[in-house]
């Protein structure tokens, strides 16, 4: 299998090996089987990448913006040409369903394509008007410097990318820890492309390693100017406190509880199709996958009824296989976690429409009914192929329930009134709301991001422009200035 040679950190454009005594087996969520085996890279070696990305960056930033756009085409080339073989490693690597591969190549790709629009974007002047005869005032858009990139498990080539392509096209360098056990399709693999298109050594760098190895050295080094992250609320939290401390820049991406609301106009079979791919997608692992359904009472039984048939007729097992929509969670930990919660609700009394089996690392679709918004399933965000179904009183109600949560990342309305769908969109309290479809949308030309506890800052070209470079004021006095003293 093309890349598994290629186990090993990437650092001022050469595979390193790790420094660390400790190994870590990169597994096949499906089987527990081993992809490979990597060394783990040290705290003093991410150090040393942070000095590398230092050091070229101001040479990178001098970069033509043609050359910059070459190079991210190149790496775009790359991936396109063996599409194959990557689209096998994140079912094998990661568990996604084929399906779900091809999106998420397809994904980064686009990210890739949209960062080679950017490349022009920095060293631009814009002259703004000055009450002060005689003075001249220009606006300089500037490379930020290095950055500090970190991303998860679930999504890790598409999640990556949208932080590390844009701050390349941008002049920035980039120093990237992707989640170990997706080291291939988080990290090696776009080290490998950006290798193939000829990137500068030490713009990208790439590191395998732990928090029990680096503790938070991704996040309190002096050298990076901002932190980009997705991952959980809490640790988006534990990552602001110290920026904050740091005065860092932060593009946090963090949790969901994404409401489906099904209006009492709405298209019930269409809402039902949209609802079972929203949560399904790649077992409900996706921070923009449905955790809520809010369905007004008149339709109630019948979307359940609907529901439940189809989720349980989705077919399970080997990612590999191309007929499987429900492959392997991540890891046992996360699914004994699921588990858990599940067991919790049962013992409070929430009922159940359709119970899931743990099948190896796969759990089947899990659907519990007559929740209560203040019910702690209704209030958890799953991250699996569990979900809660809530009864509205009216339509109103509906959007009053969805905002009942201290996340705000993603939401979906579904109604034949696409004036009020627009309406009612406005009112909820999150980041991105789609009417007539369900909560995993994403492209690379819109302000992607949340409100309140689902993070800070907007990826999506033009908004990542303005988080990823500095804005700098100088002003020309070209007359005599008196002064009053």
């Amino acid at each position: 299998m093309k890349f598994i040679s290629l186990n090993k950190s990437y650092i001022n454009g050469e595979w390193t090996e790790g420094l660390s005594p400790r190994r870590y087996d990169i597994l096949n969520p499906y089987d527990h089987s081993i992809i490979t085996n990597v060394s783990l890279a040290t705290s003093t070696q991410l150090e040393g990448a942070f000095e590398t990305a230092k050091q070229v960056q101001k040479e990178w930033a001098k970069t033509s913006a043609e050359e910059r756009r070459r190079i991210l085409l190149k790496a775009a080339e790359y991936l396109n040409d063996n599409k194959a073989d990557i689209v096998e490693m994140i079912s094998r690597e990661n568990g996604g369903s084929q399906i779900k591969a091809n999106i998420e190549h397809h994904l980064t790709v686009e990210i890739i394509e949209e960062a080679a629009n950017m490349t022009d974007e920095i060293y631009q002047v814009r002259e703004v008007p000055s009450g002060m005869e005689g003075k001249i005032n220009h606006i300089h858009r500037l490379p930020l410097g290095v950055i500090s990139s970190i991303s998860p498990f679930n999504f890790p080539m598409n999640l990556s990318m949208r932080t590390i392509a844009p701050a390349i096209a941008l002049g920035n360098t980039v120093v990237h820890k992707p989640d170990v056990q997706v080291g291939y399709t988080g990290g090696i693999i776009l080290a490998a492309a950006f290798e193939y298109a000829g990137l500068p050594k030490g713009v990208f760098n790439m590191i395998l390693t732990d928090l029990e190895e680096i503790g938070d050295g991704m996040l309190d080094n002096p050298i990076p100017s901002l932190i980009s992250f997705t991952g959980s609320t809490p640790v988006g939290q534990h990552i602001g406190a110290i920026a904050g401390k740091h005065l860092k820049r932060v593009a946090l991406e963090l949790g969901g509880n994404n409401p489906f609301i099904v209006l009492s106009d709405a298209d019930i079979d269409q809402a039902v199709n949209a609802a079972i791919f929203g949560k399904y997608i790649h077992q409900g692992q996706i921070c923009m996958c449905i955790n809520r359904i809010i369905v007004h009472k008149d339709l109630y039984e019948t979307f359940i009824t609907k529901f439940v048939e189809r989720a349980k007729s989705l077919p399970y097992g080997n990612p590999l296989d191309p007929s499987t929509v429900i492959g392997p969670l991540i890891n046992d930990r996360q699914l004994e976690k699921v588990q858990g919660i599940i067991e919790e609700a049962k013992q409070a009394g929430v009922k159940l429409a359709l119970e899931g089996e743990r099948v190896g690392n796969i759990l089947t679709p899990t659907i519990f009914r007559d929740v209560k918004s203040s019910d702690r399933i209704a209030q958890t965000e799953m991250f699996s192929p569990v979900v809660s179904i809530i009864s509205a009183d009216s339509d109103e109600e509906a959007i009053e329930i969805a905002n009942d949560t201290i996340y705000g990342l993603s939401s979906a309305i579904f109604t034949s009134d696409l004036e009020k769908g627009e309406r009612f969109g406005l009112q909820i309290d999150s980041g991105m709301t789609h009417i007539n479809d369900q909560t995993v949308n994403d492209a690379p030309n819109v302000p992607f991001g949340g409100s309140k506890m689902s993070g800070m800052g907007k990826f999506g070209n033009p908004w990542i422009v303005e988080e990823f470079t500095f804005t700098k004021w100088i002003s020309v006095q070209s007359k005599t200035r008196q002064y009053p003293f």
